[in-house]
């Protein structure tokens, strides 16, 4: 007993830790400082979005989720606000490479659209929409800081599809002159470099103002706690099934199921609390004891 409350209270100072340690960059926090200061959010999307005059936006929901269908997958979103013209926009970190963001933006734009029209009005209401996707990783790999999608036409490029949807990927590893000065000392600022940049500073103030909520703190290692308690339950579940199966041969596979299933279980708690490759990597050689090329096979 004495060994698994040392362990807890480890574990509990650690997400301390971490608590007092994060940054823009992680989900949770950039939501709470969205939500609770509009007008830092409407700044930064001046900033992604220059060409638009968004004067004011109201915060509709951060972490929203949106659950058209019970038996469709249901979409979690960071924050979602919309302007005073009811332009909709959706802003997301996204830390980890998951090899999916395209289709995912996709299906995201779906479900909002889904959520966005009554039913009985005709499609010509639909709100224009923004998706955006602030990533530290270039996702078509070619030094772009931004790739904006807006529907053009295969065979002439200068045709627009003009059906409202706008999908953006933000990379703030990128390499290239292609966005303006104050984007890019955001960008730099999300991969980790404080400059003297007005909007940067008054972000790093609200970072800083962000960790000494104690409400905050205690919800986000609340989250932490649940997904660990997840991985636990996905081991024991396994190793439920080699015990009801009686034979020996099946409590090995019980054993090797709810591993498997606790490696993918912990791949993606750390992906959505954007935990880096190289720290998912380290994690699941420590707590499993695998190869360097086990883990690549896992993270393909």
């Amino acid at each position: 007993m004495g060994n698994e409350t040392r362990s807890f209270g480890d574990h509990a100072v650690g997400m301390e830790q971490r608590w007092e340690q994060i940054r823009i960059s992680n989900d949770f926090l950039f939501g709470k400082v969205m939500r609770s200061r509009p007008g830092l959010c409407r700044k930064l999307l001046q900033r992604i979005l220059p060409e638009l005059d968004i004067a004011h936006i109201e915060v509709i929901e951060t972490q929203k989720t949106i659950d058209e269908d019970r038996d469709a997958r249901s979409v979690r979103l960071d924050v979602y606000v919309r302007d005073e013209t009811d332009r909709v926009y959706s802003i997301e970190m996204q830390m980890a490479d998951t090899k999916e963001l395209p289709r995912r933006s996709r299906y995201y734009q779906g479900m909002i659209d889904l959520q966005l029209l009554e039913k009985g009005l005709t499609y010509r209401y639909l709100n224009d929409t923004y998706i955006i996707f602030i990533c530290p990783f270039d996702l078509y790999e070619t030094g772009r800081h931004r790739y904006t999608f807006a529907g053009a036409c295969e065979e002439d490029p200068e045709v627009k599809i003009q059906d409202g949807a706008v999908r953006i990927f933000l990379n703030a590893k990128g390499t290239m002159n292609d966005v303006s000065s104050s984007l890019k000392a955001f960008l730099d600022y999300v991969a980790g470099t404080v400059t003297e940049d007005p909007f940067v500073q008054e972000l790093e103030e609200a970072v800083t103002e962000a960790r000494k909520n104690r409400k905050w703190r205690h919800e986000y290692m609340t989250l932490l706690m649940r997904d660990q308690d997840n991985l636990e339950k996905g081991r024991e579940e396994g190793l439920k099934l080699g015990r009801e199966q009686g034979l020996e041969e099946g409590l090995e596979l019980g054993r090797e199921q709810g591993r498997e299933q606790g490696i993918k279980m912990m791949i993606a708690t750390l992906s959505d609390f954007h935990i880096s490759q190289d720290q998912i990597r380290e994690s699941l050689q420590k707590r499993y004891g695998l190869t360097a090329e086990e883990v690549a096979q896992y993270l393909e």
